[in-house]
């Protein structure tokens, strides 16, 4: 069965086209001319990967990305954000809110369709995981539920921040570089720098850590990258 992928955009002919672009790349779609018709849509059928306008009448795509990921049956859903703002503190704002990647416009075809496919595959890659239980001190994460605890407490990540996570405590005791944070979390195709990668380290630490300045879990490798330090074997 295809992906379902989910446009939402105020303006028609921007919908038509992603729409006609990803049925050529093999995806089905639904096209939703504003937020709340989507997250209508939504609770009847969850889709397999969101194309969200960012400037959309209200709720717009930052109010309706928050939405879904303050639901646990649609948290996991990737979410790429489609905008006209370019500057990285509007990219920056836009993941951490819980989207997967953006695009601006105007846009490719060809580039959107392989963010798309990007988006899903690391979803299903992260998700191919079981039963799976990572835990380190006072640290738990469930990667099929995609909960997080410390000491018994719930901790609220965002989609990235929980695969950063687990990414770095599946590899507890090595070092990851930015780059392979990137291609493992973010995928290959995203377009992003590094620095994306320090934004999410700094937001995860200050959830995580008892003092973020003085992490014991997520550790900075000078000049390198990242490492998990566990402290009683993160498998």
């Amino acid at each position: 069965m295809a992906a379902m992928v989910y446009i939402a955009d105020d303006e028609p002919n921007i919908r038509k086209l992603a729409a006609l672009a990803l049925k050529d790349s093999g995806f089905e779609t639904q096209e939703f001319a504003d937020g709340a018709s989507l997250l209508a849509a939504v609770r009847h059928r969850v889709p397999d990967a969101i194309v969200l306008d960012w400037m959309m009448p209200p709720p717009d795509g930052l109010a309706v990305c928050a939405k879904l990921r303050s639901d646990e049956a649609t948290r996991p859903v990737p979410v790429l954000m489609l905008t006209a703002r370019s500057e990285e503190v509007d990219r920056v704002l836009g993941l951490e809110l819980g989207a997967d990647d953006y695009i601006t416009k105007p846009f490719s075809v060809k580039e959107l369709c392989a963010r798309v496919r990007a988006v899903i595959r690391r979803k299903e890659y992260l998700s191919a995981s079981g039963d799976e239980i990572l835990r380190s001190g006072g640290l738990t994460v469930d990667v099929a539920r995609r909960t997080v605890t410390k000491n018994g407490e719930p901790v609220e990540l965002t989609m990235k921040e929980f695969d950063l996570l687990t990414m770095l405590m599946r590899n507890s005791g090595r070092v990851l570089t930015r780059d392979a944070l990137l291609d493992k979390v973010w995928g290959v195709e995203y377009y992003g720098d590094a620095r994306t990668v320090d934004v999410h380290v700094r937001y995860l630490r200050q959830k995580i850590e008892d003092e973020p300045e003085k992490p014991r879990y997520v550790q900075t490798v000078r000049g390198v990258g990242y490492r998990f330090a566990s402290e009683d074997g993160a498998h």
